[in-house]
């Protein structure tokens, strides 16, 4: 069975995104609360409606929710945009869009602390899901807010669409 690699080097980030220091994937997601950055993309086709990926069970945080089309975490030494890239590519086989910047925040759980870089798109060509997923479709806006508090999404990406307000 795909797992996480637990000892995957993250950067340690304060609220502006500079870098402090360094810890593994499994020290970040230990209730350690250390900050490390991700980077978000939210996928929207020309008829208004968003992808969303399906997390695989294997995942040790929120496995089997829907959540953002492309979510990771910046590797040491990436910026936000080659990040951004990078993910698109590795989850989606996405290279040729154009991202749109909405916001940064500062999301907590009880196992973690992201300081999360959000962006947008408008994308029509193929997305074809990694096994990194466990596959993925566009749901419209209305199936969205039918589903919101059920338990069938990840709850930050429940709080991220709040936070941008892209259910419009």
């Amino acid at each position: 069975m795909q797992s996480d690699n637990n000892q995957e080097m993250f950067p340690i980030v304060d609220e502006q995104g500079n870098i402090v220091s360094a810890a593994t994937r499994g020290e970040c997601h230990s209730g350690s609360k250390l900050l490390h950055p991700v980077v978000h993309l939210h996928i929207f086709n020309s008829q208004g409606e968003l992808y969303l990926q399906k997390r695989p069970e294997w995942k040790n945080i929120q496995p089997g929710k829907w959540d953002t089309a492309v979510g990771g975490h910046i590797d040491m030494g990436e910026s936000v945009e080659i990040a951004l890239k990078r993910e698109s590519r590795e989850e989606l086989n996405i290279t040729d869009f154009v991202p749109e910047m909405l916001t940064s925040y500062v999301f907590e759980s009880d196992r973690e602390r992201e300081l999360v870089f959000v962006h947008k798109t408008v994308y029509d060509g193929p997305l074809c899901p990694s096994d990194e997923l466990d596959g993925g479709r566009f749901w419209n806006i209305e199936e969205i807010k039918a589903n919101l508090g059920k338990g069938v999404f990840t709850p930050n990406f429940e709080t991220e669409l709040k936070r941008v307000n892209l259910l419009i």
